[in-house]
């Protein structure tokens, strides 16, 4: 039977003898959660792992699109679309999204995430054309203004092509690369950082009903599966980021289920991304509406998810988080038994 394990990821000061550090961050860990489809989770000591496994929770995650990795980073989302979500399409025309693209690399953003289809529950398919008009002329004008990388929310290539040479550098798929047969080779062929995500179903039909046998689990099958599968195309593993996918396909229970484990998917040896910004489930258990109203809980979710050694938040209130995570950042990273008179 398929054992998966979750480490109890800690980062209080001092470390205990024997901490091993996860995935070259801040955080560590002594002890696991091994997962077993159909029975309930044990604890393990960490030092008991198969080699294997001990090595893809521990080391040290690669550079992403120049990014270190030994700490968490923003990814400030720019939505390029009259449908979103989260801004109404506040930013759907080219200067009005090249003008908060800067607001957001101010703010603290570390990459920014360009997008030009929305894909909301219900959303419709948008022609690639049109996605790429949305796109094409915001990375152009926001390359040379902005000192962070850019990404490209697509999943198709022809879109991405346009992407990239417009001045993207990484590949951001909500299909987890299943949609476009040729987004993946492109990626390859050009030497690009992408990133996985786990959707089930597409946008238009993902929220009808969705149904796991085991939520973590199958999540964790279907990265994995989909990271062999690039490696395969010659995109290695230290260029792939994973997603698990808040809000594509899941219930609120479900996405609860994911925070509440997310550490588990450091065995799959990537860097981890949480988007789970201004998303339903914060409106629905917080009673928070519109999607704009839904920044506290956003932030709460997005340093929970810190704790558990998540390298990527993908968010939407960029100056918000980036002051939450600079104070719990300052607070963690205290040392016992100093003291420290005003």
């Amino acid at each position: 039977m398929t054992e998966y394990f979750r480490p109890i990821v800690q980062h209080t000061n001092p470390r205990p003898p024997g901490a091993l550090t996860l995935a070259g961050g801040a955080g560590w860990f002594t002890d696991v959660m091994v997962h077993r489809r159909g029975a309930a989770p044990e604890w393990r000591p960490a030092r008991d792992l198969p080699e294997a496994a001990l090595d893809a929770l521990t080391r040290p995650r690669a550079d992403i699109a120049g990014l270190s990795m030994d700490r968490p980073r923003i990814m400030g989302i720019l939505n390029v679309t009259p449908d979103s979500f989260s801004d109404g399409g506040t930013h759907a025309h080219a200067a009005a999204a090249v003008r908060h693209g800067q607001e957001l690399a101010a703010q603290g953003a570390d990459m920014i995430d360009i997008g030009g289809e929305s894909t909301r529950p219900g959303a419709a398919t948008v022609p690639v054309p049109a996605e790429i008009a949305r796109i094409e002329p915001v990375i152009t004008g926001l390359r040379h203004l902005v000192p962070v990388p850019l990404s490209i929310d697509t999943r198709k290539s022809s879109v991405a092509e346009a992407a990239i040479a417009a001045g993207a550098r990484l590949v951001n798929d909500v299909s987890g690369f299943t949609y476009d047969k040729m987004l993946a080779p492109f990626a390859a062929r050009n030497n690009l950082p992408v990133c996985i995500m786990h959707a089930q179903g597409d946008p238009e039909t993902m929220q009808d009903d969705p149904r796991y046998d085991d939520v973590l689990l199958d999540i964790y099958d279907f990265l994995a599966a989909q990271v062999i599968f690039l490696e395969n195309l010659g995109i290695p593993r230290d260029r792939i980021v994973i997603d698990p996918g808040i809000g594509f396909g899941k219930t609120v229970a479900h996405n609860l289920a994911i925070l509440n484990g997310i550490s588990i998917f450091h065995g799959i040896g990537c860097p981890i991304l949480l988007g789970a910004s201004r998303k339903g489930f914060i409106g629905k258990l917080a009673d928070a509406h519109p999607a704009a109203a839904r920044a506290p809980g956003s932030v709460a979710v997005a340093l929970a998810a810190v704790a558990q050694g998540v390298q990527f938040l993908r968010v939407h209130d960029v100056a918000e988080t980036r002051q939450a995570l600079t104070l719990w950042q300052a607070v963690e990273q205290v040392e016992q038994g100093e003291h420290h008179v005003a």
